[in-house]
């Protein structure tokens, strides 16, 4: 689909870093990019999973490096090692359902989804700002509504929507655009527990005009629009991907 949708050469001499890479939406928007021209590079939190992708016999991107979005030297020295920088996709991100009203976990989620994002922005605001590059955030739906069982995320994602259009604001001078996608519900290992729910998977899709999971490919596709010139002059948004889950 996407490539039905998008030149093959849309981002050539493009080059892109998509943190939480290496699987879920993240994969789907790396290779996305790079099935689009970029050169790029992704990242998982572990080198297992970093290593894991490299030998996927599909992966099509230039490198998978292992990357704590906690640690801002290890940021800094993947920034570093990169030639140049136009696009920017913080895709890292956990979730701990049930635990997240313990604080110390609470405090972990957020320090990995919302600060871990404003850490890869910061860090790579200089290289973008030559390349007139742009930043994608991932919200969720959960920026716009509550959860029960996952304080710490939906205030993470709640966080990385207003984070969006305050560097939007920010980062407008070095001509970077910073905007979000806020995914629905999307077939991944981060939502394996909710797919295999009979009754919390049927009221989702009860609740979903479209009527089906989301793949990440449905979320790829709008993370190459705003990365693409057909986007110039979007910046600060934040684009739910829900198949209507939103307005039902």
């Amino acid at each position: 689909m996407i490539a039905a949708t998008f030149r093959d050469d849309l981002f050539a001499g493009k080059v892109g870093l998509v943190s939480g890479g290496t699987s879920g939406i993240g994969a789907g928007i790396a290779d996305a990019l790079a099935r689009c021209g970029a050169v790029v590079t992704v990242t998982g939190a572990t080198q297992e999973e970093a290593d894991a992708a490299r030998s996927q016999p599909s992966f099509r991107c230039r490198d998978a490096r292992a990357l704590d979005v906690r640690d801002s030297d290890a940021i800094a020295k993947l920034i570093a090692d990169l030639p140049r920088l136009d696009i920017l996709v913080n895709c890292a991100g956990i979730i701990r359902r049930g635990a997240e009203h313990d604080v110390e976990v609470f405090a972990h989620v957020l320090d990995i989804n919302l600060t871990g994002t404003m850490r890869l922005c910061a860090a790579a605001r200089p290289l973008l700002g030559k390349t007139a590059g742009c930043i994608v955030n991932t919200a969720s739906v959960l920026s716009f509504f509550g959860g029960g069982l996952v304080p710490g995320y939906s205030a993470s994602k709640g966080g990385v929507a207003q984070l969006t259009k305050s560097l939007a604001i920010a980062y407008a001078a070095d001509r970077i655009r910073v905007n979000a996608i806020a995914p629905g519900w999307v077939e991944t290992k981060l939502t394996q527990a909710l797919q295999n729910d009979p009754g919390r998977s049927a009221a989702i899709l009860a609740r979903t005009p479209l009527g089906r999971w989301g793949k990440p490919d449905d979320i790829a596709g709008t993370a190459v629009f705003l990365c693409s010139p057909a986007a110039s002059f979007i910046t600060g948004a934040v684009m739910p991907v829900d198949g209507g889950y939103l307005v039902a």
